[in-house]
């Protein structure tokens, strides 16, 4: 032991001497017993702001009508449903019904119908099911939001994704972005991005979070007017979040619209635009 210790002391006098040598600031500082390597790095603040952003979709409230080809399709496997399928409760209890009544009529000469009334028949049931049908109503697929083209309405496109924009301040002008705010120290950025969407709403609409890790990125420099040394421009990390209830009919702070991934473009900056499509799918 006495002996590996001697060979061993002028190693690590090598080692230690050479990264003198190399590095005249004293970067890395070996231990004796181990290769424990504390670094001591300049903190220096990063040209580059952070900032949490979300996309909030509205999912789609009902289905997208049908092209010919889709209802050409339909009606081909509705009648192979038909042709291959077993009978379902219902049209075996009217099978059992039918039955019963021929029996009944076999069976007994003096047979009358009143005789029979005391069973509800499954022609009963479809009569109550007509009328039923009869008074229901579906409701419009194009709403008045829709005829008005009120982009601030969400009861508007039901069957499509819906975005939420908000209109900032950038340098001397106005660009309409997805809702972000600055990261601050301590935060998660999902934390900043909620908040982002707090900062747009308040407590107005409830979004649920698909999970903590970024799902998009963008990386621009601020306009020359308010460019400096020490904020060069901005890193942006987007998070996305599901609409599940309200609206910002009441919010004044800021203005908004909700639009369609095709309207996008009517807003947002190309190389924006090109970062936020990656991410967002229509459905």
């Amino acid at each position: 032991g006495y002996c590996c210790a001697k060979m061993a002391a002028p190693l690590w006098r090598f080692l230690v001497n050479n990264s003198r040598r190399r590095f005249p600031v004293p970067l890395l500082a070996f231990s004796v017993r181990g290769f424990a390597l504390p670094v001591k790095l300049e903190t220096r603040p990063s040209p580059w702001r952070l900032f949490g952003a979300v996309c909030v979709q509205r999912l789609p409230l009902v289905s997208k009508e049908k092209d010919s080809i889709q209802k050409e399709m339909a009606e081909v496997l509705q009648q192979l449903e038909v042709e291959k399928s077993l009978y379902s409760d219902y049209e075996i209890h009217a099978k059992e019904d039918e039955e019963q009544m021929q029996r009944l009529k076999s069976e007994n000469d003096n047979f009358e119908e009143d005789d029979f009334k005391k069973l509800l028949l499954t022609e009963d049931l479809e009569e109550m099911w007509e009328q039923k049908f009869k008074k229901f109503k579906s409701g419009p697929r194009v709403t008045e939001a829709d005829h008005k083209n009120d982009r601030t309405s969400l009861n508007r496109k039901l069957d499509d994704n819906l975005v939420l924009l908000v209109k900032e301040n950038f340098g001397n002008g106005e660009v309409w972005l997805l809702p972000q705010v600055d990261w601050q120290r301590g935060e998660t950025m999902r934390q900043t991005a909620e908040r982002a969407l707090f900062t747009v709403s308040g407590n107005r609409i409830q979004a649920k979070f698909c999970g903590n890790a970024p799902c998009g990125f963008y990386k621009f420099k601020f306009p020359k007017a308010v460019r400096t040394e020490e904020s060069v421009g901005a890193k942006v990390f987007f998070f996305k979040a599901f609409l599940q209830s309200g609206d910002l009919s009441e919010a004044k702070n800021k203005e908004y619209v909700w639009v369609s991934k095709d309207e996008l473009k009517e807003y947002l900056k190309p190389s924006y635009l090109t970062q936020v499509s990656q991410f967002l799918m229509a459905l």
